[in-house]
Protein backbone atom coordinates (compact mmCIF):
# COMPACT_ATOMS: atom_id res chain seq x y z
CA UNK A 1 0.00 0.00 0.00
CA UNK A 2 1.29 3.38 -1.02
CA UNK A 3 4.26 1.76 -2.84
CA UNK A 4 4.97 1.95 -6.52
CA UNK A 5 3.54 -1.44 -7.58
CA UNK A 6 0.74 -2.58 -9.83
CA UNK A 7 -1.61 -3.88 -7.11
CA UNK A 8 -4.86 -1.98 -6.87
CA UNK A 9 -5.41 0.14 -3.79
CA UNK A 10 -7.66 -1.05 -0.99
CA UNK A 11 -7.48 2.12 1.10
CA UNK A 12 -6.64 5.81 0.89
CA UNK A 13 -5.00 8.21 3.32
CA UNK A 14 -6.72 11.59 3.62
CA UNK A 15 -4.49 14.52 4.54
CA UNK A 16 -7.45 16.50 5.89
CA UNK A 17 -7.57 20.25 6.44
CA UNK A 18 -4.52 20.45 8.68
CA UNK A 19 -1.65 18.34 10.00
CA UNK A 20 -1.15 20.49 13.12
CA UNK A 21 -2.67 18.82 16.19
CA UNK A 22 -3.82 22.04 17.91
CA UNK A 23 -5.40 23.28 14.68
CA UNK A 24 -7.18 19.94 14.29
CA UNK A 25 -8.68 20.25 17.77
CA UNK A 26 -9.85 23.79 17.00
CA UNK A 27 -11.36 22.62 13.69
CA UNK A 28 -13.05 19.72 15.48
CA UNK A 29 -14.84 22.13 17.82
CA UNK A 30 -15.82 24.46 14.96
CA UNK A 31 -17.16 21.70 12.70
CA UNK A 32 -18.91 19.95 15.58
CA UNK A 33 -20.81 23.18 16.33
CA UNK A 34 -21.61 23.59 12.61
CA UNK A 35 -22.86 20.00 12.39
CA UNK A 36 -25.03 20.33 15.51
CA UNK A 37 -26.53 23.57 14.13
CA UNK A 38 -27.13 21.82 10.81
CA UNK A 39 -28.88 18.88 12.49
CA UNK A 40 -30.97 21.03 14.84
CA UNK A 41 -31.95 23.60 12.21
CA UNK A 42 -32.95 21.11 9.55
CA UNK A 43 -34.70 18.69 11.93
CA UNK A 44 -36.64 21.62 13.37
CA UNK A 45 -37.80 22.70 9.90
CA UNK A 46 -38.93 19.16 9.02
CA UNK A 47 -40.85 18.77 12.30
CA UNK A 48 -42.52 22.21 12.18
CA UNK A 49 -43.66 21.78 8.58
CA UNK A 50 -44.95 18.31 9.34
CA UNK A 51 -47.01 19.22 12.43
CA UNK A 52 -48.36 22.65 11.39
CA UNK A 53 -51.12 22.46 8.78
CA UNK A 54 -50.58 26.13 7.85
CA UNK A 55 -47.21 25.14 6.40
CA UNK A 56 -48.66 22.46 4.11
CA UNK A 57 -48.05 24.52 0.98
CA UNK A 58 -45.82 23.88 -2.06
CA UNK A 59 -43.12 26.27 -0.83
CA UNK A 60 -42.78 24.53 2.53
CA UNK A 61 -43.06 21.11 0.92
CA UNK A 62 -39.94 21.98 -1.06
CA UNK A 63 -38.25 23.46 2.02
CA UNK A 64 -38.91 20.26 3.99
CA UNK A 65 -37.28 18.25 1.22
CA UNK A 66 -34.36 20.69 1.10
CA UNK A 67 -33.83 20.20 4.84
CA UNK A 68 -33.87 16.42 4.43
CA UNK A 69 -31.36 16.71 1.57
CA UNK A 70 -29.14 18.97 3.70
CA UNK A 71 -29.16 16.38 6.48
CA UNK A 72 -28.06 13.68 4.03
CA UNK A 73 -25.52 15.99 2.39
CA UNK A 74 -23.78 17.02 5.60
CA UNK A 75 -23.92 13.54 7.16
CA UNK A 76 -21.98 12.01 4.25
CA UNK A 77 -19.01 14.27 5.04
CA UNK A 78 -18.92 15.82 8.52
CA UNK A 79 -19.05 12.77 10.88
CA UNK A 80 -16.06 11.19 9.15
CA UNK A 81 -14.29 14.56 9.12
CA UNK A 82 -14.83 14.93 12.87
CA UNK A 83 -13.44 11.46 13.52
CA UNK A 84 -10.38 12.14 11.36
CA UNK A 85 -9.72 15.40 13.21
CA UNK A 86 -9.18 13.33 16.37
CA UNK A 87 -6.70 10.86 14.87
CA UNK A 88 -3.33 11.30 13.24
CA UNK A 89 -3.70 8.61 10.55
CA UNK A 90 -6.77 9.39 8.45
CA UNK A 91 -7.57 6.28 6.41
CA UNK A 92 -10.63 5.27 4.41
CA UNK A 93 -11.15 2.03 2.51
CA UNK A 94 -11.64 2.06 -1.26
CA UNK A 95 -15.19 0.77 -0.72
CA UNK A 96 -15.86 3.41 1.95
CA UNK A 97 -14.48 6.12 -0.31
CA UNK A 98 -16.72 4.93 -3.16
CA UNK A 99 -19.84 4.84 -0.98
CA UNK A 100 -19.14 8.31 0.42
CA UNK A 101 -18.65 9.69 -3.08
CA UNK A 102 -21.89 8.15 -4.39
CA UNK A 103 -24.09 9.47 -1.58
CA UNK A 104 -22.33 12.84 -1.47
CA UNK A 105 -22.97 13.33 -5.18
CA UNK A 106 -26.60 12.17 -4.96
CA UNK A 107 -27.36 14.59 -2.11
CA UNK A 108 -25.36 17.46 -3.62
CA UNK A 109 -26.82 17.14 -7.12
CA UNK A 110 -30.33 16.75 -5.72
CA UNK A 111 -29.85 19.94 -3.70
CA UNK A 112 -28.77 21.76 -6.86
CA UNK A 113 -31.98 20.69 -8.60
CA UNK A 114 -34.09 21.50 -5.54
CA UNK A 115 -32.78 25.05 -5.29
CA UNK A 116 -33.80 25.55 -8.94
CA UNK A 117 -37.25 24.07 -8.26
CA UNK A 118 -37.70 26.39 -5.28
CA UNK A 119 -36.75 29.42 -7.36
CA UNK A 120 -39.32 28.37 -9.99
CA UNK A 121 -41.95 28.04 -7.25
CA UNK A 122 -41.23 31.59 -6.06
CA UNK A 123 -41.27 32.84 -9.67
CA UNK A 124 -44.76 31.43 -10.21
CA UNK A 125 -45.98 32.75 -6.83
CA UNK A 126 -44.75 36.30 -7.48
CA UNK A 127 -45.03 36.66 -11.25
CA UNK A 128 -48.08 34.46 -11.95
CA UNK A 129 -50.06 34.54 -8.69
CA UNK A 130 -53.45 33.92 -10.35
CA UNK A 131 -52.17 30.68 -11.90
CA UNK A 132 -50.20 29.47 -8.86
CA UNK A 133 -52.78 27.00 -7.54
CA UNK A 134 -53.25 25.40 -10.97
CA UNK A 135 -49.56 25.28 -11.88
CA UNK A 136 -48.16 24.11 -8.52
CA UNK A 137 -50.55 21.25 -7.72
CA UNK A 138 -49.62 18.50 -5.27
CA UNK A 139 -48.96 16.11 -8.15
CA UNK A 140 -46.64 18.60 -9.88
CA UNK A 141 -44.75 19.22 -6.63
CA UNK A 142 -44.21 15.50 -6.05
CA UNK A 143 -43.06 15.08 -9.66
CA UNK A 144 -40.56 17.93 -9.23
CA UNK A 145 -39.15 16.30 -6.08
CA UNK A 146 -38.88 12.91 -7.78
CA UNK A 147 -37.22 14.58 -10.76
CA UNK A 148 -34.72 16.31 -8.46
CA UNK A 149 -33.70 13.04 -6.78
CA UNK A 150 -33.63 11.20 -10.11
CA UNK A 151 -31.34 13.82 -11.66
CA UNK A 152 -29.09 13.64 -8.59
CA UNK A 153 -28.92 9.84 -8.84
CA UNK A 154 -28.15 9.86 -12.59
CA UNK A 155 -25.38 12.46 -12.31
CA UNK A 156 -23.92 10.64 -9.31
CA UNK A 157 -23.95 7.35 -11.21
CA UNK A 158 -22.19 8.84 -14.25
CA UNK A 159 -19.55 10.71 -12.21
CA UNK A 160 -18.90 7.72 -9.96
CA UNK A 161 -18.63 5.17 -12.79
CA UNK A 162 -16.18 7.30 -14.79
CA UNK A 163 -14.12 8.03 -11.67
CA UNK A 164 -13.98 4.50 -10.24
CA UNK A 165 -13.42 2.76 -13.56
CA UNK A 166 -9.94 4.28 -13.70
CA UNK A 167 -6.93 2.37 -12.40
CA UNK A 168 -5.62 3.33 -8.97
CA UNK A 169 -2.30 1.86 -7.85
CA UNK A 170 0.82 3.31 -6.31
CA UNK A 171 0.10 6.67 -4.67
CA UNK A 172 -2.78 6.45 -2.17
CA UNK A 173 -2.60 9.85 -0.43
CA UNK A 174 -5.57 12.14 -1.11
CA UNK A 175 -4.88 15.78 -0.31
CA UNK A 176 -8.44 16.38 0.82
CA UNK A 177 -10.75 15.77 3.79
CA UNK A 178 -13.28 13.52 2.00
CA UNK A 179 -13.69 11.55 -1.22
CA UNK A 180 -15.00 13.39 -4.27
CA UNK A 181 -14.19 12.93 -7.98
CA UNK A 182 -11.81 15.89 -8.54
CA UNK A 183 -9.61 14.83 -5.61
CA UNK A 184 -9.63 11.15 -6.59
CA UNK A 185 -8.81 11.79 -10.26
CA UNK A 186 -5.48 13.25 -9.20
CA UNK A 187 -4.39 9.77 -8.05
CA UNK A 188 -5.43 7.89 -11.18
CA UNK A 189 -2.73 5.82 -12.81
CA UNK A 190 -4.06 6.38 -16.34
CA UNK A 191 -5.36 9.15 -18.59
CA UNK A 192 -8.32 10.95 -16.99
CA UNK A 193 -9.54 12.97 -20.01
CA UNK A 194 -12.75 10.97 -20.56
CA UNK A 195 -13.65 11.09 -16.88
CA UNK A 196 -12.98 14.84 -16.76
CA UNK A 197 -15.19 15.40 -19.83
CA UNK A 198 -17.98 13.29 -18.32
CA UNK A 199 -17.82 15.24 -15.05
CA UNK A 200 -17.77 18.52 -16.98
CA UNK A 201 -20.83 17.47 -19.02
CA UNK A 202 -22.70 16.47 -15.86
CA UNK A 203 -21.66 19.77 -14.28
CA UNK A 204 -23.23 21.68 -17.16
CA UNK A 205 -26.47 19.73 -16.66
CA UNK A 206 -26.67 19.81 -12.87
CA UNK A 207 -24.94 23.13 -12.10
CA UNK A 208 -25.18 25.56 -15.01
CA UNK A 209 -28.72 24.42 -15.88
CA UNK A 210 -30.20 25.04 -12.41
CA UNK A 211 -28.22 28.24 -11.80
CA UNK A 212 -29.51 29.64 -15.13
CA UNK A 213 -33.09 28.87 -14.09
CA UNK A 214 -32.48 30.46 -10.69
CA UNK A 215 -31.07 33.66 -12.20
CA UNK A 216 -33.96 33.81 -14.70
CA UNK A 217 -36.51 33.34 -11.91
CA UNK A 218 -35.03 35.96 -9.60
CA UNK A 219 -34.54 38.43 -12.43
CA UNK A 220 -38.26 38.21 -13.19
CA UNK A 221 -39.15 38.32 -9.49
CA UNK A 222 -37.07 41.48 -8.98
CA UNK A 223 -38.57 43.05 -12.12
CA UNK A 224 -42.06 42.34 -10.79
CA UNK A 225 -41.21 43.55 -7.29
CA UNK A 226 -39.92 46.89 -8.62
CA UNK A 227 -43.45 47.60 -9.84
CA UNK A 228 -44.89 47.09 -6.35
CA UNK A 229 -46.24 50.38 -4.99
CA UNK A 230 -45.48 49.63 -1.35
CA UNK A 231 -41.95 50.53 -0.31
CA UNK A 232 -42.20 48.09 2.61
CA UNK A 233 -43.24 45.31 0.22
CA UNK A 234 -40.30 46.03 -2.07
CA UNK A 235 -37.87 46.04 0.86
CA UNK A 236 -39.17 42.72 2.17
CA UNK A 237 -38.98 41.10 -1.29
CA UNK A 238 -35.47 42.42 -1.95
CA UNK A 239 -34.36 41.21 1.48
CA UNK A 240 -35.69 37.72 0.75
CA UNK A 241 -34.20 37.58 -2.75
CA UNK A 242 -30.88 38.90 -1.49
CA UNK A 243 -30.55 36.24 1.21
CA UNK A 244 -31.49 33.49 -1.24
CA UNK A 245 -28.91 34.72 -3.75
CA UNK A 246 -26.24 34.54 -1.03
CA UNK A 247 -26.88 30.77 -0.84
CA UNK A 248 -26.75 30.58 -4.65
CA UNK A 249 -23.35 32.31 -4.71
CA UNK A 250 -21.92 30.14 -1.92
CA UNK A 251 -23.23 26.82 -3.21
CA UNK A 252 -23.01 27.17 -6.99
CA UNK A 253 -19.94 29.40 -7.02
CA UNK A 254 -17.87 26.93 -5.01
CA UNK A 255 -19.14 23.80 -6.79
CA UNK A 256 -18.65 25.30 -10.27
CA UNK A 257 -15.11 26.32 -9.28
CA UNK A 258 -14.34 22.76 -8.14
CA UNK A 259 -16.10 20.66 -10.77
CA UNK A 260 -15.94 22.78 -13.94
CA UNK A 261 -12.30 23.70 -14.36
CA UNK A 262 -9.36 21.77 -15.82
CA UNK A 263 -8.03 19.08 -13.51
CA UNK A 264 -4.62 19.60 -11.96
CA UNK A 265 -2.44 16.95 -10.36
CA UNK A 266 -1.92 19.26 -7.39
CA UNK A 267 -4.49 20.31 -4.79
CA UNK A 268 -4.08 23.78 -3.36
CA UNK A 269 -5.03 24.37 0.26
CA UNK A 270 -7.44 27.02 -1.02
CA UNK A 271 -9.31 24.35 -3.01
CA UNK A 272 -10.09 22.47 0.21
CA UNK A 273 -11.34 25.65 1.88
CA UNK A 274 -13.61 26.36 -1.10
CA UNK A 275 -15.08 22.86 -0.91
CA UNK A 276 -16.04 23.54 2.74
CA UNK A 277 -18.58 26.08 1.48
CA UNK A 278 -20.67 23.59 -0.50
CA UNK A 279 -20.03 20.48 1.60
CA UNK A 280 -20.47 22.01 5.06
CA UNK A 281 -21.52 25.66 5.25
CA UNK A 282 -24.57 25.79 2.94
CA UNK A 283 -26.32 22.92 4.76
CA UNK A 284 -26.07 24.95 7.96
CA UNK A 285 -27.13 28.23 6.31
CA UNK A 286 -30.16 26.95 4.38
CA UNK A 287 -32.64 26.50 7.26
CA UNK A 288 -31.80 29.94 8.65
CA UNK A 289 -31.98 31.74 5.29
CA UNK A 290 -34.91 29.91 3.68
CA UNK A 291 -37.11 29.01 6.64
CA UNK A 292 -36.36 30.24 10.16
CA UNK A 293 -36.58 33.90 9.06
CA UNK A 294 -40.13 33.39 7.73
CA UNK A 295 -43.03 34.77 9.74
CA UNK A 296 -45.09 31.57 9.28
CA UNK A 297 -42.25 29.39 10.58
CA UNK A 298 -41.74 31.64 13.60
CA UNK A 299 -45.46 31.41 14.39
CA UNK A 300 -45.36 27.61 13.98
CA UNK A 301 -42.38 27.49 16.36
CA UNK A 302 -44.21 29.57 19.00
CA UNK A 303 -47.29 27.40 18.62
CA UNK A 304 -45.32 24.14 18.90
CA UNK A 305 -43.23 25.18 21.89
CA UNK A 306 -45.78 27.40 23.64
CA UNK A 307 -43.97 30.71 23.19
Amino acid sequence: MGTENQTYLTEFILLGLSSDWQTQILLFVVFLIIYLLTLCGNFLIIVLIHIDSRLHTPMYFFLKNLSFTDLCFSTTVIPQMLFHLLVMRKTISFAGCSIQMIFFLIAGCTESSLLAVMSYDRYVAVCKPLHYSTLMTQRVCVQLIIGSWASGAIVSLVDTIFTLCLSYHGQNIINHYFCEPPALLKLASEETYKAEMAILAMGIVILLGPVSLILFSYWNIISTVIRIQSGEGRLKAFSTCGSHLIVVVFFYGSTIFTYMRPNSKKVNEGDKVISVFYSVITSMMNPFIYSLRNKEVKEAFRKAFGR
